[in-house]
């Protein structure tokens, strides 16, 4: 397949109102992932592979996905909603260049897999001008039929317009095609609107194809992997496929769950070997935790980097930003944001670290809070290799806290801390003439001067 050029056309104009949303449906995630984004990052790519996206007018939210997960992708917009037919004409400037296949696809199928696009590829090459995705439906109530003679799709019948005989039929359309593309263009504009809606359904390319003299063909495949999503209660059954099949891909790159079912991961999450995750952990996007890590029950991971034999949690939360080295640990109710951690540094217990750089082997005493935002700002905590912070422990940013240091504690660090220097514990008077004066230069240094 790969001599063979293509080009993807994903639909994904559609408003989603039973979503009942001001999203448009495509953006909805799962996963961790916009529905389109799964779709986007599935359909073929590389050299000799084009892909299209027709998204509805003043869907700018969708234009910039597409941007941001397939830079190479043009877009399309569709101004009147005229049925499926007329969505992927809609992109008929990139259908006329010519690619020997073009896949249809739909924005809202996101379990639908790389490895589908090639099979409905695959029938093209051997002279079929159609091939048409279908799956056995455990209810096929409201799908249409895909008719068969032989080893040739005759027909799509709709749910609607089929006969008793028709209906009792589980073979269903699933939407998705694969056309010649030498002749596509030619196909899906003979496509009429003579039907009660007067729109033009892709379905009918079949009665072209076979008014043409030409071969269309059905490949299966899981009803899981094309069910598209028209409400919430479908995005969560579509949720729950997709984290089976999730876990299920963990579990046989050899990664222990504890528990599987009650794991929340993520479509990009990366493992390395001998990996641990106990139960009711929540792994969001751009998390990647290394070789031996152990990921500890209730803990909450988003844009994370874990090292090799690091420890998280339990009732750890890791948010945006933050890196573990080998061997840190991370340990009950610490939160952590905008944070290097490097090899070995403890944070045991009741810690907010934010906007901090932590040299290895160092300690976090329990209870110890990096003070980053001061009403206006954000400011960033260093702190050395080597140094010891007391539990209770105020770092007010932005401050250094030397390699070797130690800060007793209870203490509340306002300055600078050199290396090796001991910084015992304040007086309460003491500490509020430094919050006072601290608060009051801040509050100095960002007022801004009144209009007028």
């Amino acid at each position: 397949m790969t001599a063979r050029t293509s080009l993807t056309i994903v639909l994904a104009a559609g408003e989603g109102t039973r979503m009942r949303s001001r999203m448009p449906k495509v953006l909805h995630p799962v996963a961790g992932q916009s529905l389109l984004a799964h779709v986007l990052a599935a359909a073929p790519k590389g050299e000799g592979s084009a892909l299209a996206v027709v998204i509805g007018p003043d869907h700018q939210a969708v234009a910039d996905e597409v941007r941001r997960m397939r830079p190479d992708a043009e877009t399309f917009v569709q101004q009147d909603r005229l049925g499926t037919a007329h969505a992927v004409l809609a992109a008929r400037q990139a259908i006329a260049r010519g690619a020997d296949d073009l896949l249809i696809a739909f924005g809202d199928t996101p379990l639908i897999s790389a490895a589908t696009f090639e099979r409905l590829r695959a029938p093209l090459q051997d002279g079929a001008a159609l091939a048409v995705l279908g799956f056995r439906a455990a209810d096929p109530t409201g799908y249409g039929r895909l008719l068969i003679d032989g080893d040739q799709l005759v027909a799509i019948r709709e749910h609607a317009d089929a006969s008793p005989e028709e209906r009792a039929v589980t073979l269903c359309n699933a939407g998705v095609m694969a056309f010649d593309g030498r002749r596509a263009l030619e196909i899906v504009e003979k496509i009429g609107n003579a039907n009660r809606k007067n729109e033009y359904y892709l379905t009918d390319a079949v009665a072209v194809v076979r008014e043409l003299g030409l071969k269309a063909i059905v490949i299966e495949t899981g009803e899981d992997e094309v069910r598209g999503i028209n409400t919430k209660a479908q995005l969560a059954e579509t949720e729950q496929a997709m984290q089976t099949r999730l876990r299920q891909a963990a579990l046989d790159a050899g990664v222990t769950l504890i528990a599987p079912e009650t794991v929340y991961l993520a479509a990009d999450t990366s493992f390395g070997s001998d990996v641990t995750i106990e139960p009711f952990v929540v792994i969001g996007p751009g998390v990647s935790i290394a070789d031996g890590a152990v990921i500890h029950a209730f803990s909450h991971i988003v844009q994370a980097s874990i090292g090799k034999n690091a420890s998280v949690g339990p009732y750890a939360r890791l948010r945006p930003g933050t890196s573990l080295g080998e061997g840190a640990k991370i340990g009950n109710f610490v939160e952590t944001k905008a944070a290097v951690l490097e090899a070995g540094v403890k944070v045991n217990h009741l810690s907010y670290i934010g906007d901090t750089q932590i040299g290895a082997g160092a300690n976090i005493g329990a209870g110890t809070i990096t003070c980053n935002y001061d009403g206006f700002d954000k400011h960033k905590t260093t702190i050395g290799a080597g140094a010891f912070v007391g539990s209770n422990s105020s770092l007010v940013a932005p401050v250094k806290i030397g390699a070797g240091a130690f800060i007793g504690s209870g203490s509340v660090i306002t300055q600078d801390i050199p290396d090796d220097a001991l910084a015992l514990e304040r007086s309460q008077q003491t500490v509020r003439e430094g919050w006072a004066t601290h608060f009051r230069e801040t509050k100095s240094r960002n007022r801004k001067p009144k209009a007028g």
